[in-house]
């Protein structure tokens, strides 16, 4: 049985990962949960039968009896420190997304792993569900041909706009997160996982509406001021004429725009936008014997559907020597690198040379 503990008990945890982890009961322990707001930890410690809950970070690290893995869902700013305290205390860490702020501390924190033995799982885990696993599959045994495009948009107004949204979704807004590091991760793992590493980025973006009204009820009356684009176009060339496009927004109010297309020399797979959030769901695939087929079931699904559960199964998987590991450090770094590249680029308005691989 594996002891994981979690690091952050805000609206990630309750919304996915503490019912992922309770899916995994009989496979996870959890022994310890973290958070500075006491009523979060208790909440979070009270649906595990003998776990622990702590309001300061070194006493949960001390936790008697250890753990196998931290589970960090800390905001996006702190994940250098709070990843590189859990390594260095002999412990296996899944981090949410990005793996860190800058190039420099992503080494750092891969370099800490391998000091210690340790594994660093990095999120987003979108090419562990079952869907993206067949898509893999699909381009692997040549049924659209050699890629050529990937289309690819996440889009909306952001956590500020969400009325379920339990945190506070000011960090969202600010330096270090925006719509590229919190949503437009998720495509940037799989198009560089489905393509391969990215050659270079050139990108466009701005603060296209510098205000926000808070729609959730409780800051109702409240605005955030926007530090950080809202909007972010890329542009990603893989080398050997494979091209990729992503919008990254936090200022789209609604859009039917697939999320995911991918497009090669004989076929297309397309991931329709009210199926994205499901890890299992279907695809629409079109190949030039078969014509357009819409809503192909995926025929492998996983035993969870939530994409960030896919996650902790995919871990749990690999520490008990089941599986190897995909969402790996060198992986996520390449994929920051791109991120900080956009950035660079829409700020210079030229192309930027990537030098990181995985």
């Amino acid at each position: 049985m594996l002891r994981f503990g979690v690091v952050g008990c805000g609206d990630v945890a309750t919304r996915a990962y503490l019912p992922g982890l309770e899916a995994l009961a009989e496979r996870v322990q959890v022994v310890a949960c973290f958070d500075p707001v006491e009523e979060r930890a208790s909440a979070a410690a009270a649906r595990f039968a003998g776990a622990r809950a702590y309001t300061t970070y070194d006493a949960f690290l001390g936790h008697e009896g250890g753990m196998d893995l931290v589970v960090n869902l800390t905001p996006a700013p702190l994940h250098r420190q709070v990843t590189g305290q859990a390594l260095e205390a002999g412990y296996h860490v899944l981090s949410e997304k990005p793996i860190a702020a800058s190039l420099d501390e992503a080494r750092e924190l891969a370099d800490l792993a391998a000091e210690h033995g340790r594994q660093l799982f990095c999120a987003p885990a979108t090419m562990v569900t079952g869907r993206f696993r067949w898509i893999k599959q699909l381009l692997a045994d040549g049924r659209v041909g050699k890629p050529t495009v990937a289309l690819t948009q996440i889009a909306g107004m952001g956590p500020a706009s969400w009325s379920g949204y339990t945190g506070d979704p000011r960090v969202f807004y600010g330096p270090g997160v925006g719509p590229l590091i919190d949503t437009g991760v998720y495509l940037l793992h799989v198009m560089t996982i489905l393509l391969g590493p990215a050659k270079r980025v050139q990108a466009m973006g701005g603060i296209a509406i510098p205000r926000r009204d808070i729609l959730i009820e409780r800051y109702r009356g409240e605005t955030i001021d926007v530090t950080t684009n809202d909007v972010m176009l890329l542009q990603l060339d893989f080398g050997d004429n494979v091209f990729g496009h992503l919008l990254s927004s936090f200022a789209v109010p609604a859009s039917q725009v697939p999320p995911f297309e991918l497009h090669g020399a004989e076929g297309s797979i397309v991931v329709k936008r009210e199926y994205w959030f499901d890890g299992n769901g279907p695809i629409d695939l079109f190949t030039n014997d078969a014509g357009m087929q819409h809503d192909l079931p995926t025929p492998d699904p996983l035993p969870v559907s939530d994409i960030l559960q896919s996650g902790l199964l995919h871990v749990v998987d690999c520490l008990d020597g089941n599986e190897v590991a995909v969402l790996t450090a060198t992986h996520a770094t390449h994929v920051l690198e791109i991120m900080l590249a956009a950035q660079e680029s829409a700020a210079n308005g030229g192309a930027v040379e990537l030098a990181t691989t995985f």
